[in-house]
């Protein structure tokens, strides 16, 4: 299988240097140089699967550039944090929209690495009624290879599941800091807890920008519950409730 890589930040760079060990893979990229690295989206054209690694705000561009290039043979994902907008076009190539459920709150090709895939979600948007889409085998053999496991759903369940827990997630911790920076004591005193708490404050600016401008919607929505969620901690049972959410949160990152 030869693979191809649009863009080499934290989701291309690491999908570059884990797959070079055992396929066929170019890259294309504005800002980095090295072995099978080029600048020219020619390169591409014999490529059975192109991974198309480009912040949100410039993939649409990237998918239309690509249609004057390859044949309708050629396999094309996206791996941005939102799916229905690149939905909403037929390309004359197998495009299948996916999207890789793993990051860290660091940003660019300096800090991708091998292994950040390794027990994650990737999700790939298709109809629950369709069939297996043309070409999906390429894609699931590179998802497998990095040790990640492919879940099936539709763009739009894609997109409001994503606002819940990793859009807004990443909003609030956002506002925990703009909550404190004004009150010097409690920056001085904070620790672990407000340190965890705020990590994804430190997200990639312009992907928290994609995020926040283009799902805003559904970001709304999924605040509207937390709402609802601390009425219920504050008005009920709150120890019985807590030892739910425990025995919940345990079974989802249960350890390999």
């Amino acid at each position: 299988m030869k693979i191809g890589i649009i863009g080499l930040g934290l989701i291309g760079g690491s999908l570059f240097k884990e797959l070079k060990k055992s396929y066929d893979v170019v890259a294309v990229s504005n800002s980095q140089n090295g072995e099978n690295i080029y600048k020219s989206y020619d390169i591409l054209k014999d490529r059975d699967i192109i991974f198309v690694c480009t912040p949100m705000n410039k993939t649409l561009s990237v998918l239309d550039e690509l249609e004057n290039l390859l044949n309708k043979d050629t396999v094309v994902t996206d791996v941005c944090s939102l799916k229905e907008f690149v939905c909403k076009k037929n390309r004359p190539y197998k495009f299948i929209p996916s999207h890789p459920m793993a990051g860290t709150e660091n940003k660019g090709y300096e800090n991708s690495f091998e292994g950040l895939f390794n027990g994650a979600k990737w999700v790939i948007v298709k109809d629950e009624m369709a069939k297996k889409t043309d070409g999906e085998d390429y894609l699931i053999e590179v998802i497998n290879y990095v040790g990640a496991k492919p879940v099936f759903m539709s763009a739009q369940d894609h997109d409001k599941a994503a606002a819940m827990i990793s859009h807004m997630p990443m909003l609030i911790s956002q506002a925990l800091m703009l909550a404190a920076k004004d009150n010097p004591l409690a920056l001085e005193i904070a620790s672990s807890g407000f340190r965890d708490m705020t990590r994804l404050a430190l997200s990639n600016e312009e992907m928290a920008c994609d995020m926040v401008s283009m799902n805003h919607k559904n970001i709304e929505q999924a605040i509207l519950k937390l709402y609802q969620a601390v009425g219920e901690l504050t008005n009920g049972d709150y120890p019985t409730i807590i030892n739910e959410l425990k025995n919940i949160r345990s079974k989802m990152f249960v350890q390999n």
